[in-house]
């Protein structure tokens, strides 16, 4: 199982995520992933950073990790012009880029709110993410589609894509293990034997990745990681 983290983009400026993004790699973490949001869930008031432009900034900062979105989520923008971004990043960054898509919900839904976007029915923002995978996966990028609702797994893996199943349970990563390759993403206990714990769950459903927020540094994952018997 392969392990990566969400940066600190709830800031101002990029300085902490590109630090974080360069000790992930360093430390041996596989890959570094944003957010695509207006601001953190429930926070208006604070900042944020948008996902494009760091990684960009990313490509040519780092050297072996993979970069990605997750997720950028249909609806903020026009799915052409979101294509077009993942197109340019894939450009910059190669294989190593991975697409992370989303549909957006009710908790996304004020962001949407307050700069006027339309938020479509969840089938239709569903249809958007397929199609929009769909083409990214003819364009040979690694793409993920992010959600944990069964027609929301069903059209990733229709696609070509990866499920990304964020906070679910090892029971319903073994479920959908079965059948298509699945990834996670979550938080990771404070608690060394808790954190190795949950990884070791984690790999033995079969996840291919496991991805968590930042923890300050890398040294609480790669102590789980020790303890779960994942090698760095």
């Amino acid at each position: 199982m392969r392990l990566g983290v969400v940066l600190p983009t709830f800031s101002l400026d990029a300085t902490a995520a590109r630090r974080a993004a360069r000790e992930a790699e360093d430390a041996g973490i596989d890959g570094c992933f944003c957010y695509d949001h207006l601001w953190p869930l429930g926070e208006p008031g604070r900042p944020a950073i948008a996902p494009f432009p760091l990684l960009g900034l990313l490509a040519v900062s780092t050297r072996t990790v993979v970069l990605g979105t997750l997720v950028a989520r249909v609806g903020l923008v026009a799915d052409e012009v979101l294509f077009s971004q993942l197109l340019t990043l894939r450009s910059l960054i190669g294989e190593r880029l991975v697409a992370g898509l989303g549909t957006g919900d009710q908790m996304s839904l004020p962001e949407q709110r307050a700069y006027g976007l339309r938020h479509a029915p969840a089938s239709e923002r569903r249809d958007a993410v397929g199609a929009l995978a769909r083409r990214l996966v003819e364009e040979g990028v690694t793409t993920w589609v992010g959600g944990r609702d069964p027609r929301t797994i069903s059209t990733a893996r229709q696609a070509g894509a990866v499920p990304n199943l964020w906070a679910a349970s090892a029971e319903e990563l073994a479920a959908i293990a079965r059948f298509s390759e699945v990834t996670w993403g979550g938080s990771l206990p404070a608690d060394p034997e808790k954190a190795g714990r949950r990884l070791a769950g984690l790999a033995g459903a079969g996840a291919s990745w496991a991805v968590f927020g930042w923890p300050g540094s890398a040294a609480p994952l790669l102590a789980a990681a020790r303890a779960a018997g994942i090698a760095r």
